[in-house]
């Protein structure tokens, strides 16, 4: 019986070990998230404007705003944006997305899922993400994008990164299929 004990001791040893190593895991995940206040909004329609010129209009069914050292909403039920010409005030294009997430310090939103995004020629660029910087007035991803352009040709490409406008794009590794009219190149 004596010598069962003393093979459960370090059994029993790297027990303890492994679940101090847990706790600390669990500590360390609670010591970030200690203060966090979440503040729900439903229904959200807000409209951003600058000098009285509207820059963008935001819905979305739920916005989460959590209170951390850095500051993020989270639209966890899609998300659309309809972007604004600053001189003519006319839709310029949108942005619609399974999820977003606003990081106002970074002035970053992030867009993930089903993204689409379509300008003022009607180009539709469709990605699984999207991030738009404000600061830079840049649009890019690191995944797979498709672009679609008004006479069905098609881009695909790596990553991309445009103007917020997404008229100026720039594809990595791309590839396309192009529809060429045969009366045109005789």
């Amino acid at each position: 019986m004596k010598g069962a004990s003393l093979l459960l001791l370090p059994l029993f040893g790297l027990f303890i070990a492994s679940c101090e190593n847990d706790l600390n895991k669990v500590k360390e995940i609670a010591s970030t998230e200690m203060g966090v206040v979440v503040e729900p909004t439903t229904g959200v329609d807000l409209i951003m404007s600058d000098s009285a010129r509207v820059k963008l209009h935001l819905l979305a069914p739920l916005m989460l705003q959590y209170q951390t050292k850095e500051p993020y909403k989270l639209m966890p039920k899609g998300v659309k944006v309809i972007l604004y010409d600053k001189q003519t005030q006319q839709e310029s294009g949108n942005i619609v997305a399974d999820t977003g997430i606003s990081r106002d310090t970074k002035k970053l939103i992030e867009f993930h899922k089903n993204v689409v995004a379509t300008n003022a020629k009607g180009e539709t660029y469709k990605s699984d993400e999207l991030y738009w910087d404000q600061t830079t007035k840049k649009v890019y991803s690191h995944k797979p994008v498709q672009v679609t352009m008004n006479g069905g040709n098609v881009m695909n490409g790596d990553s991309f990164e445009s103007d917020d406008a997404f008229l100026h794009p720039t594809l990595k590794s791309s590839t396309g299929i192009f529809h060429v009219d045969e009366k045109v190149t005789q």
